[in-house]
């Protein structure tokens, strides 16, 4: 009766043991690396403490930007749940920004960076920069990439990411900014823009003022919708001032100088030619420019040319470019304190922001030669 007794006992024992180290592991974490520190209870304690997985990473990394209330419901929950800290070298810093362009061999991504990279310095925050190259497999490479780490947000910039992959920042937490969307939206992602539809018209209207009326346009690519508005600004500013839309004066374009060089080339071989060219990009611009140099023609005596950015480099081209100024600069430096607004719970006081574009006026421009 004794012995048996201490069996059944001892197999009780064993089963609570057992039991309880069970539950325990799973309450603690499910999945731990190498080095034993839990990996994946930050996204279940995000969605316990009805916050984001951000504003977790950010208590659990000593961050001081987050309110006291969500920090004690937060780090009471790191307890209960036994989540352990990673030990970190002293100053080390886990909150990273995503900066997601679709290419970088552009100088407007550049100026981006620029203005990202700023604010995220200012606030302590480390900046990734990706390129998906508008192919599927690089973006979901790149979402792997985003879970294997923290991310404060992400600020996707001229770039469409599949819905699925939308889907999957918005359940782990983490908030999107796009700069320059493609189309409309799949999300109800902020953005961040430039006056394009203005900007288009003033540099047509400028032109007009000139006396042309015959005025080419190499447009950009037609899924973004800063494209579009640059031209319907060309189309609205011809309409206004009682000047012919031919359509045959509108050629494709993609933004980069290849296409504007080609761009210049249909225009020049039309039976009727225009006296001016719009460029929907500097890069396009000072590609017609060399188509127009090669074929004898000179900038702005034969015909007068316009861009749209405003990039470093043009202040330097033969001759200076006239063109649109866009603060591409500006343009990240305000979608990187939305990010950070938004990583923070902080509501944002307008979900769309359009900036101020500005018409430059240098030595590219000038009234059509006579006949």
């Amino acid at each position: 009766m004794v012995a048996g007794e201490g069996t059944q006992r001892k197999a009780a024992t064993q089963r609570k043991t057992g039991t309880q180290r069970s539950t325990g592991t799973q309450r603690k974490t499910g999945t731990r690396g190498p080095d034993g520190v839990a990996k994946v209870t930050i996204a279940e304690i995000a969605r316990e403490a009805g916050v984001s997985v951000p504003t977790v990473s950010r208590v659990v990394n000593g961050r001081s930007d987050v309110s006291s209330a969500t920090r004690a419901r937060i780090e009471d929950l790191l307890h209960r749940h036994g989540y352990r800290r990673r030990p970190s070298a002293p100053g080390a810093r886990a909150a990273l920004l995503d900066l997601v362009f679709n290419d970088l061999d552009s100088p407007w991504a550049v100026e981006i960076i620029r203005g990202v990279e700023e604010v995220a310095h200012e606030a302590g925050v480390g900046t990734v920069v990706s390129a998906i190259h508008d192919r599927a497999g690089a973006a979901r490479q790149w979402m792997t990439n985003l879970r294997a780490r923290a991310s404060d947000g992400v600020i996707l910039v001229t770039s469409v990411l599949e819905p699925g992959l939308h889907d999957e920042l918005r359940r782990l937490g983490v908030p999107l900014v796009v700069i320059d969307p493609a189309g409309s939206p799949a999300t109800e992602a902020p953005t961040v823009g430039a006056t394009n539809w203005a900007g288009g018209m003033a540099a047509t209207e400028h032109v007009l003022q000139l006396g042309h009326r015959r005025i080419g346009f190499i447009e950009g690519p037609p899924r973004l919708l800063c494209s579009r508005a640059r031209l319907d600004g060309y189309r609205a500013a011809l309409d206004v001032a009682g000047a012919a839309v031919d359509d045959a004066l509108v050629v494709p374009g993609d933004f980069y100088h290849e296409s504007g060089f080609t761009g210049a080339g249909r225009l020049l071989d039309l039976d009727e030619p225009p006296t001016a060219i719009f460029a929907a990009s500097d890069q396009m611009a000072l590609g017609a420019i060399e188509a127009l140099r090669r074929r004898g023609l000179r900038v702005p005596e034969d015909m007068s040319v316009v861009g749209f950015d405003d990039l470093p480099e043009v202040r330097w081209s033969s001759p200076p470019l006239t063109t649109v100024r866009q603060p591409l600069s500006d343009m990240g430096k305000v979608a990187a304190r939305m990010l950070l607004d938004l990583a923070r719970d902080v509501e944002l006081a307008s979900p769309r922001v359009e900036l101020a574009t500005e018409l430059v006026v240098r030595a590219s421009t000038a009234p059509p030669r006579l006949a």
